[in-house]
């Protein structure tokens, strides 16, 4: 019985028949052909027709770019800087989507340059392209999914989707959001229960094989299980044996600490025996003592004596030092008064003289009003000469300032009348705003370049002809006149890295030798018609530059007419095939469709002055320039004449106030000079004066010589008094004398009585050492034994450590080392009798038990992973499957109605492997005829016209395609197809 049709879901749309994410509204500035475009799209079937070159790809192009498509998707340009329109240098895309209510509106902002720079903007506000990305995904808006959105440039790349991946473009585009992740799950899980499998299967096969090797090899096993219980057992003696060696060091141990305590009471007795003797000889020290200190006492009196006595014999000698002095000034007195007498008289005669050269010295009297009368003159002079000197540096500032102006305007000529700046000025003009720093530093560095580096490129070409500069300049693009060419990939990367701040182009040229150049004769039709020549062959430049400008802009293929040729404008293409050409007044170019359809559009431009290689600054302005220059020469030769004679005036001043002052100093110098002579003279009379006085004042020496007489009496009263005291010091000197020899005497008797003590304390005291040095061996005895002891314990602790099962078996051991010994011996031979081959059996086998209990238990797990894996691949499959089920179904019910609407038969089917889930597809199957057969539909066995259409039918994509393509495909299927396929 059939299974009824799936009823197709019925999508509800709001008042205004838009759904959430429908596109509302597209606008579009300087995007490829369009200056600027407003499009407002319908809430259902949108068709947008024209011809060729009209733009309609244009709207594929912007619908994908600015919702979050990449150049690449559109198999176009792979840059988004080439999608601005041409002559531009940025654009932008703007769409509105419907939001979730009719009065949520989304708008959308993509702002490209031609440097592939994007700015992205959601409703208004600058973001980054992430957020307008989740915007898009919530609508599950995917134009990178070839079965939601189809560019035209990618039919033929869907038309090779294979079934598996027909099926995973199904799911995103048209499922449930879930389906492409359930999908991704299934898929996992089943490599991952293909993985369990294999492991179960191969650790099962393992696990008999070394059951079965281990089953054979168990009598051998036991054979050497009896050999290692032998060797077990010797092992176990080898344990006490060290044990017994540590039993005979710890009997050795023992003795060694007996001996140390009878060492230890001997020195006891020896100590007693030497304090007996140490007692008397303390008292008798402590006795000398006391009479060492008397007599140290008796000698710290004596000494003092002594400086006392020293003390008094100097102060006597001073008195007596100062008695002589007294009366040697006494003496000196009386051979002073005789000199004094002799100078009064002499000062008497100098002073008469000096009263008598003051006396006849003449008056001089300074002139004093020709001084000054000199001196207002100077400074008339210096007045004059430094206003001359102020106003000579003010006409100097003036000539500097005149000069600065001059250089800048003979400057400013040179560049007005420099070719080469006029171009960069009229680059600059135009947009490139720091050319002239791009060009300066290209010149600094050309030496560090591997091959010649042209530009800017508008310095290199040379246009003679003022039309034909029109014509190169409208032909050609506006960034190639600021571009550098350089020849080397090296020099390209160079400019790259270093002229980006100036924001120029660089473009590498490299020279192609097989390339055909187009034929430079010009036709005798082409004559008839008005064309005399090429756009290539107007202008004049480098090689380099020449080709790349050719090859860019396609020169060789564009041609220059008279009026004639714009007369029959419409007869040049179609009798010459030229599809660019141009007039003196208009630019024609022809286009061809690029389907195929040889269907050409036509663009006619108006010819523009150009800008760029005629420019030129007013004349008037450089002769305005040059007449300014003549003024500012002619002034500064003036100013110059005037600074020189200021100069000779201000220096015919200054020499005269020179002579002036020299004369003023002069008479100065004369005034001071007489002055200082009569001051010296009364100076001299007035000491000689004070010196008479002096000497006459200083005659009283009698008074002088009484008072020296008294004091020196005095001094020798001083000298008896300390004589007297030496005596007495003198007799307390030898009472301490006798003292101390009796102190003295007694300590001597000391020290011998000391000193044959000692000599008995001498001989206990070596019995005393003996018995300490005989302690100190039997205790490094005790420590010796003490470490060879716990060496032994260690060792065999180290070998074994006693537990109770190990003492049980020492019990029953020998129970002496040689016994123990060869115990041992008469067990290895034992053990040695018993031979087999495998030496390495009973490890073969314990490792293969080992690994038969690890397989288990990983095999126990893995089966329970198996298991898991099993029962999740069944669940995710219930939830998945019948989803897919019935997508497909609704799938193949449209696609089977609308097929046999157009008198052919088709049917989609999902083709299932079971748990094979990558291998999982969607089949299409078709028939044209009644007696063929279903195919499944591939790009070999369809045609593309066919192709889009079961594309259209299956998913419900709006195409924008050519208009000649478009007639083609209806003209093949017009028998096929009725009006409602085209319904929503």
């Amino acid at each position: 019985m059939e299974e009824p049709r799936v009823k197709r879901p019925k999508i509800s749309r709001d008042e205004d028949d838009y759904l959430p994410g429908n596109i509302t509204e597209i606008e579009l500035h300087n995007f490829m052909t369009f200056n600027h475009l407003v499009c407002k799209p319908g809430p259902r079937l949108n068709l947008v027709i024209g011809p060729n070159g009209s733009g309609k790809s244009s709207l594929v192009c912007a619908i994908a770019l600015c919702l979050g498509g990449e150049p690449q998707l559109l198999g176009r340009a792979t840059s988004i800087g080439a999608y601005v329109k041409r002559g531009e240098d940025a654009g932008y895309i703007k769409i509105s989507l419907r939001g979730y209510t009719k009065e949520e509106q989304i708008t959308i902002v993509r702002k490209i340059d031609t440097r592939n720079k994007s700015e992205w903007c959601y409703n208004g506000k600058s973001v980054a392209k992430k957020e307008v990305l989740e915007v898009i995904k919530k609508f599950n808006i995917q134009v990178n999914n070839l079965t939601q959105f189809l560019p035209q440039d990618r039919v033929c790349e869907f038309a090779k989707l294979t079934p598996i991946q027909l099926l995973e473009e199904t799911e995103k585009a048209v499922g449930d959001p879930q389906l492409p992740v359930q999908h991704f799950a299934l898929v996992e899980k089943s490599r991952e229960l293909k993985k369990y499998k294999k492991a179960v299967d191969k650790m099962g096969d393992s696990l008999k094989q070394l059951i079965a090797l281990n089953a054979e090899q168990e009598k051998d096993v036991e054979r050497v299980r009896q050999r290692d219980e032998l060797l077990e057992k010797v092992d176990c003696m080898k344990k006490k044996l060290p044990w017994l060696k540590y039993d005979m060091k710890k009997i050795e141990y023992l003795e060694a600490q007996k001996r140390e305590k009878e060492a230890k009471k001997k020195l006891n007795e020896a100590a007693k025996m030497l304090n007996e003797f140490k007692a008397p000889i303390e008292k008798q020290k402590q006795e000398k003592t006391k009479l060492d200190d008397q007599c140290k006492r008796i000698s710290n009196l004596m000494n003092e004596n002594i400086k006392k006595r020293n003390d008094r014999l100097q102060k006597e000698n001073e008195a007596a030092v100062q008695a002589r002095s007294k009366y040697k000034e006494i003496e000196d007195l009386r051979r002073e008064e005789a000199c004094r007498k002799q100078s009064i008289i002499e000062a008497k005669m100098k002073l008469a003289d000096a009263e008598r050269d003051l006396q006849n010295l003449p008056a001089y009297e300074p002139p004093k009003e020709e001084i000054e009368r000199l001196k207002s003159q100077i400074l008339e002079l210096t007045s004059s000469a430094h206003q001359m000197m102020q106003q000579k540096k003010e006409k100097e500032k003036s000539l500097g300032l005149m000069k600065t102006t001059l250089r800048n305007c003979v400057d400013g000529l040179k560049d007005m009348e420099n070719t080469k700046t006029k171009l960069l000025h009229a680059l600059k003009k135009s947009g490139a705003e720091k050319i002239f720093e791009a060009y300066q530093w290209l010149e600094l560095h050309r030496k560090e370049l591997n091959k010649d580096v042209y530009g800017p490129v508008l310095l290199e070409v040379n246009v003679s002809n003022e039309v034909h500069a029109k014509f190169l300049e409208g032909h050609v693009a506006h960034y190639i006149w600021k571009s550098f060419i350089t020849q080397d990939s090296g020099d390209r990367d160079f400019l790259v890295n270093n002229l980006q701040p100036f924001d120029v182009p660089i473009l590498n040229y490299v020279r192609e030798e097989s390339g055909q150049k187009a034929s430079s004769e010009i036709s005798k039709q082409m004559h008839d018609l008005g064309i005399y020549s090429r756009l290539d062959q107007v202008f004049d430049a480098p090689a380099a530059v020449k080709d790349v400008m050719t090859s860019q802009f396609g020169l060789e293929h564009s041609y220059i007419g008279s009026d004639k040729t714009d007369r029959k404008a419409d007869d040049i293409a179609k009798e010459l095939g030229i599809l660019d050409f141009w007039t003196p007044q208009n630019h024609y170019h022809w286009s061809v469709s690029r389907y195929g359809d040889n269907e050409m559009s036509a663009r006619v431009e108006p010819v523009h002055d150009s800008r760029l290689l005629l420019c030129g600054l007013d004349s008037g302005e450089i002769e305005n320039m040059r007449s300014r220059k003549n003024e500012l020469e002619k002034l500064i030769a003036d100013a110059e004449e005037g600074i020189k004679s200021l100069q000779v005036q201000q220096r015919l001043v200054e020499d005269e106030a020179a002579k002036l002052q020299k004369q003023r100093e002069e008479m100065v110098e004369t005034a001071r000079r007489e002055m200082r002579k009569r001051k010296d003279l009364e100076s001299c009379v007035e000491q000689r004066k004070r010196k008479l006085v002096s000497l006459e004042r200083s005659g009283d020496i009698e008074t002088a010589v009484d008072k020296l007489i008294e004091q020196a009496a005095r001094s020798n009263i001083e000298r008896l008094k300390h004589a007297i005291k030496v005596k007495d010091l003198l007799v307390e000197a030898v009472s301490c004398k006798w003292s101390y020899a009796e102190k003295h005497m007694a300590s001597i008797e000391y020290d011998a009585k000391i000193i044959d003590s000692e000599v008995n304390l001498k001989e206990q005291e070596k019995f005393a050492y003996q018995a300490s040095v005989n302690l100190q061996n039997c205790q490094q005895d005790v420590k010796d034994y003490s470490q060879q002891l716990l060496a032994a314990k260690r060792n065999a602790e180290s070998i074994a450590i006693i537990t109770p099962e190990l003492e049980r078996l020492f019990l029953q051991m020998p129970t002496t080392i040689e016994e123990l010994e060869a115990a041992i011996q008469d067990n290895i031979s034992q053990a040695n009798s018993i031979v087999f081959l495998n030496q390495n059996i009973l490890q073969e086998y314990e490792d293969r038990r080992r690994q038969i209990e690890t397989i288990s238990a990983k095999l126990e797990s893995d089966g329970k992973e198996l298991q898991r894996c099993l029962a999740e691949i069944h669940a995710l499959k219930g939830s998945w499957l019948p989803k897919l089920r019935n997508l497909v179904s609704q799938i193949n019910e449209t696609f089977s109605r609308n097929f046999q609407e157009m008198a052919v038969a088709g049917e989609v089917s999902l083709d299932e492997h079971d748990t094979d889930f990558d291998q999982f597809g969607i089949l299409v199957k078709v028939k044209f005829r009644q007696a063929g057969q279903l195919q499944v539909l591939s790009a070999h066995h369809q045609s593309g016209g066919f192709q889009l259409f079961f594309i259209l039918f299956l998913f419900k994509i709006s195409l924008i395609v050519p208009l000649g393509w478009l007639m083609r495909l209806t003209k093949e299927w017009t028998p096929l197809m009725k009006e409602r396929c085209f319904s929503n």
